[in-house]
């Protein structure tokens, strides 16, 4: 079922494709025509745009999968493989679903409609449900936690469904040349008022008893993340006709086929990215480490959350400023080094102290990865083949991401913490040498159009 032909019949299908905007006729324009209007709603773009990163990090400091969220589940169980479940969720659900859509994707003409129309009932709507979770918490735990965790799965597919469209949207709005200082600065602003909102759900866990801390800290993250939805729905998107391949199925997975035979930089770019996303095992448990091994304050928890935004904040800035001269290759491979400085410590730290620097370096990890790990898979491809790049590169590291936690929740039940975090620093070792030696940097390359071979070979 494709974004197209989701209603197959009568009112639905007029609804279907009223939302996704498919009844309004693209206008033919030239690429000089459309990098002009490129040009003319730069600045209004980057204004909009920039206000829905900066809400969205904002809202989302207060459900920060790496801290808070970890520490509400604790509340309702201490069984690893349930914290280790949030962990795959919060990386599964964005990236495992974008290969499904990507096909679907490219033959929208308008990506804006799905990014906002679809996106308010499949990513913004369930965070109006984190709030009721913590009310039930006190008297109905189980059930607090199956809709907590079934809210948190919807946000987080419903996220990764709509990805390849906003991706695009992105690409569409920004030029490659200024994409990663958008990208970056929007990142670090928005991890900045994030430490703002971390210090202030530290001050409402210190404040309140649970659970109404923790239902003031969701109420905010649902407010907040809608709000940046409200400042999304302004982006004046520069409509573009497509050609895409025909649709279906079969056609679909032979060009992913192909893309795997005769892309081999890319190819090994995923090999490299799984690789990558495996190591990071032990970032949902460095939290309940920290917590059952020195017994810190849930206050101090959301400290944490600041310690974890400066750094991404750091690798915002790092990402984008220098991937833009010397491309996404290099920025990545300062994020691994610092995963692998990150884990380290998390393995050898001898006091609570220490936890604080482990966050720092761990968020620059993530902050490099939220700016060059999107923005490296753009530069594989031609632009009308961008979301299945995209769709492909993001599910094979959502793989990786959804196996990780499972395995490092397996190594902490059966070992220990500290025989998790020595593993993850060993596999982001390997990806840092996989990067640096086996994957070229794609700025420059050739690209392969492996669309159009495909059709010159199966034409119906």
């Amino acid at each position: 079922m494709s974004l197209i032909s989701a209603s197959p019949t009568g009112w639905g299908r007029a609804a279907w494709r009223w939302l996704l905007q498919l009844d309004r006729p693209v206008p033919p324009r030239t690429q000089p025509e459309i990098e002009a209007e490129v040009e003319r709603n730069y600045r209004w773009n980057f204004t909009v745009n920039f206000l829905d990163g900066v809400a969205f990090w904002f809202g989302s400091s207060f459900i920060s999968a790496s801290t808070i969220v970890p520490l509400f589940i604790s509340k309702l169980t201490l069984n690893p493989l349930v914290i280790s479940l949030v962990a795959v969720l919060a990386q599964a659900g964005w990236y495992l679903p974008q290969v499904f859509v990507a096909g679907a994707t490219e033959r929208v003409p308008r990506k804006k409609p799905i990014v906002v129309n679809l996106g308010f009932f499949l990513e913004r709507f369930p965070a109006w449900l984190w709030p009721v979770a913590a009310l039930l918490a006190p008297l109905f735990p189980i059930l607090a936690l199956i809709t907590f965790l079934i809210s948190f799965a919807w946000h987080g597919i419903g996220a990764g469904t709509l990805a390849p469209a906003w991706q695009d949207l992105i690409a569409r709005c920004f030029p490659l040349n200024r994409r990663g200082r958008f990208f970056g600065f929007t990142a670090f602003v928005g991890t900045a008022s994030g430490a703002v909102g971390a210090i202030f759900s530290s001050w409402l866990l210190k404040t309140y008893p649970f659970p109404n801390s923790f239902f003031y800290a969701f109420l905010i993250a649902a407010i907040f993340i809608n709000l940046s939805w409200l400042a999304l729905s302004f982006t004046r998107e520069p409509v573009q006709p497509v050609t895409p391949p025909p649709p279906g199925r079969g056609h679909f997975w032979k060009r992913l086929v192909k893309i795997g035979q005769r892309d081999h930089n890319f190819r090994r770019f995923l090999l490299t990215r799984f690789t990558i996303a495996l190591g990071m095992m032990g970032m949902g448990f460095v939290t309940v480490s920290a917590v059952q091994r020195w017994h810190v304050a849930d206050s101090t928890v959301s400290l944490y959350t600041v310690a974890l935004l400066l750094g991404q904040g750091v690798g915002n800035l790092l990402a984008g400023f220098l991937a833009d001269r010397h491309g996404h290759k290099l920025s990545l491979l300062f994020g691994v080094g610092a995963a692998v400085i990150g884990f380290a410590l998390a393995w050898l730290v001898p006091a609570a102290i220490w936890y604080f620097a482990i966050f720092v370096f761990l968020g620059i990890a993530i902050g490099i990865q939220i700016v060059s790990g999107i923005l490296i898979t753009m530069e594989f491809s031609s632009p009308e083949q961008r979301p299945t790049y995209m769709g492909v590169a993001n599910t094979i590291t959502g793989i990786g991401s959804s196996v990780a936690p499972l395995i490092g929740g397996w190594l902490a039940a059966s070992f220990s913490y500290h025989s998790m975090f020595a593993v993850g620093m060993a596999v982001n070792v390997v990806g840092l040498l996989l990067l640096q030696w086996y994957v070229k940097e794609p700025r420059g390359q050739p690209v392969n159009n492996v669309a159009v071979e495909v059709m010159a070979e199966h034409p119906f």
